[in-house]
């Protein structure tokens, strides 16, 4: 298999991307209508995508640029809105809301910096920032199936605190790149 990207920007993986992000609103407003269940299930099939387009763009060669910007963003908007309802709901505590937004936040103005100073960089997430996506996940999945779930409550602590964990780690660690690029 190739690693080298296509100019080609009309393709499968590219077109489960843009669903995922087209996905994003509905998601947002089933969980502002507190329709968790319906909410999970948009969750899971936008989950389902982000696997499947990685999938594809592997196996058949069908990595694009496009796809390197878009696969991430579609991963933020999923994310930090998941993470911003759900606070506003009370369903995860506020704090965490405000780290996962930050972190976000943080690596959008870095790319914005790096691409105004014409900095020469690559758009490839770390391996702390793939576990950091994977708890959050793990975290609004489990959290949308069984908001306050007795059962679950161990659980749930557990994951919040993994996930406050790693997102700062990774954060500092998009803080550590990004200083030495400017080095």
């Amino acid at each position: 298999m190739s690693t080298e990207r296509s100019d080609k920007a009309i393709n499968v993986p590219n077109i489960l991307t843009l669903t995922r992000i087209l996905l994003t609103p509905l998601f947002v407003i089933l969980l502002l209508r507190n329709q968790l269940s319906l909410a999970l299930i948009v969750f899971a099939v936008a989950g389902i995508s982000d696997g499947l387009d990685g999938l594809i763009a592997r196996w058949f060669n069908q990595r694009t640029v496009l796809g390197a910007y878009l696969d991430p963003v579609a991963d933020k908007m999923m994310l930090v809105s998941a993470f911003v309802c759900l606070a506003i709901m009370g369903i995860i505590p506020d704090w965490l809301a405000v780290i996962v937004l930050s972190r976000d936040i943080l690596i959008v103005i870095g790319i914005a910096i790096f691409t105004l100073m014409r900095k020469k960089f690559q758009i490839k997430p770390s391996l702390v920032s793939k576990w950091t996506t994977a708890a959050q996940t793990v975290m609004v999945f489990v959290f949308l199936m069984a908001p306050g779930m007795v059962g679950l409550l161990t659980v749930q602590h557990l994951l919040l605190w993994a996930t406050a964990a790693l997102t700062t780690i990774s954060g500092l660690h998009y803080v550590y790149i990004g200083m030495k690029i400017l080095q």
